[in-house]
């Protein structure tokens, strides 16, 4: 079974920047472990070595200077090392006989033993005779309880018949804490050099994807409608992802354009008719003219309701459509002030709020509703807009201090041609087109009661990023 890190699994894209971080910083800090290891390994078998090989010198001393003397007594030479010379100095030396199968007995020793004897290790006879003329390395217990590294050489001298080993031990501490403080510095030093390669690694990720950064941000730009297509150049790698990704967002533009011009061409093309037939039913007056004339009527509102929810929907799909709020309800509030003169329209939007839409479907979304606040109402009329926090939503607010509307009629005024007062002027279609614009572009219309003491109407749409 091959386990993965979370973000290679199946069905989770991940992240790209953490996929080749990982897998560069993981393969150099691989490789920086592996280097440690071995440089460590082959510093302490190469100190080692080295303190061995002065070991085999002090044998090598010993069997080219010693002599037998009389009744086979070997005599040995005077070595130079005054660490020899002093007792539990760490450096001793041994001229040895094996006398049983596992011991050996000391013929002359240096005075650093006094009056000890070097240890040898139960198979030490054994390996002698395995590795015949061959230095033999051990580890041993000093005189002193300090951990030794010996070697045994058996040779034999001229003019003596039995064999002679000549031993010779250091303290092994020094090499020891060396390698340590060798193996310390190394870690510390590749550590140090992991983290750099690391911080290199995310250095290099980011500067190397930030032309990938940045096609995002410029295709949240267009979709924001800061910009129509991509502008800016790209490495020869994304060049003609960023070439397509300018053809779609053509070809998404056309088929909105084709879209608009169907539905203008079919609203002409139905538009007609209806009129010539409602023309010759005001023409000839009668039973049957009046059933033609109430059916052409209800038609054309069905013609109108459709065309519009398809114009709208058209919109909605299109890229980059923004729409400042800001400018379209000051001009509502100004051509509705001339309508109306006896009403005060106080209105009130945040600089750089914006629909995601046309505003031209703006303009009749708000301009129904303040114009319906403006018709009932005794003089007051508030509109306000804002944006939903942590939602990419922007309310409208617009109340009026008219006679309100009772709870159990909200719902039927949205409906289209719906109308509660015959008396005032109006067809009827001004809250139902609202509904109908707001809901193709995923938005919402509700009615309440207003604190001026009217009608409170809040329509909600998708708000422009950035």
């Amino acid at each position: 079974m091959i386990l993965k890190p979370p973000f290679f699994r199946k069905g989770d894209g991940g992240s790209l920047v953490r996929r080749l971080i990982w897998l560069a910083a993981g393969w150099s800090l691989a490789l920086l472990l592996c280097t440690g290891v071995a440089l460590s390994i082959f510093f302490a078998r190469a100190a080692m070595s080295r303190f061995e090989q002065g070991l085999v010198d002090v044998t090598d001393a010993l069997y080219a200077g010693s002599s037998v003397g009389e009744k086979q007594t070997v005599l040995a030479p005077a070595l130079t090392d005054a660490r020899a010379l002093r007792a539990y100095s760490g450096r001793y030396w041994q001229i040895s006989e094996p006398v049983r199968t596992a011991k050996v007995q000391a013929l002359v020793r240096s005075r650093s033993l006094w009056d000890s004897e070097m240890a040898v290790p139960p198979d030490l006879l054994a390996r002698i005779e395995k590795n015949a003329g061959a230095p033999v390395f051990y580890d041993a217990v000093g005189p002193a309880k300090e951990k030794l590294r010996a070697v045994a050489v058996e040779s034999r001298l001229p003019g003596r018949v039995a064999p002679v080993l000549f031993m010779a031990a250091e303290d092994r501490g020094p090499v020891d804490q060396d390698i340590r403080r060798f193996a310390i510095v190394t870690a510390a030093t590749l550590a140090l050099l992991g983290a750099g390669l690391v911080a290199a690694v995310v250095i290099q990720v980011r500067v190397g994807l930030k032309p990938l950064f940045d096609m995002g941000h410029e295709i949240a730009e267009v979709r924001q409608g800061k910009a129509q297509r991509l502008a800016r150049a790209y490495p020869a790698e994304l060049a003609p992802l960023a070439g397509e990704l300018n053809a779609l967002l053509d070809h998404n533009q056309d088929v909105v354009e084709r879209q608009r011009t169907h539905v203008g061409n079919l609203a002409h093309a139905l538009k007609t008719p209806i009129s010539v037939m409602l023309a010759e039913a005001e023409t000839n007056r009668g039973p049957l003219s009046e059933v033609v004339t109430r059916q052409a009527e209800a038609m054309r509102g069905h013609v109108e309701h459709h065309l519009r929810r398809a114009r709208a929907a058209a919109r909605s799909q299109g890229s980059g459509e923004r729409t400042p709020v800001e400018a379209v309800l000051d001009e509502i509030a100004r051509t509705l002030a001339r309508v109306h003169r006896t009403v005060d329209i106080d209105w009130d939007a945040p600089a750089g709020l914006a629909f995601a839409g046309e505003r031209q479907d703006l303009m009749e979304m708000a301009g129904n509703l303040m114009e319906n606040a403006c018709k009932w109402s005794r003089g007051q009329v508030s509109a306000r807009a804002e944006a939903v926090p942590g939602a990419a939503v922007l309310r409208l607010i617009i109340e009026d201090d008219g006679p309100g509307l009772p709870a159990d009629q909200r719902a039927s005024v949205l409906r289209r041609g719906q109308r509660l007062d015959e008396t005032a002027p109006g067809s009827g279609l001004g809250l139902s087109i609202v509904d109908e614009l707001a809901r193709a572009y995923g938005g919402t219309v509700e009615l309440g009661d207003s604190d001026l003491g009217g009608l409170k109407a809040v329509l909600e749409l998708p708000k422009a990023e950035g």
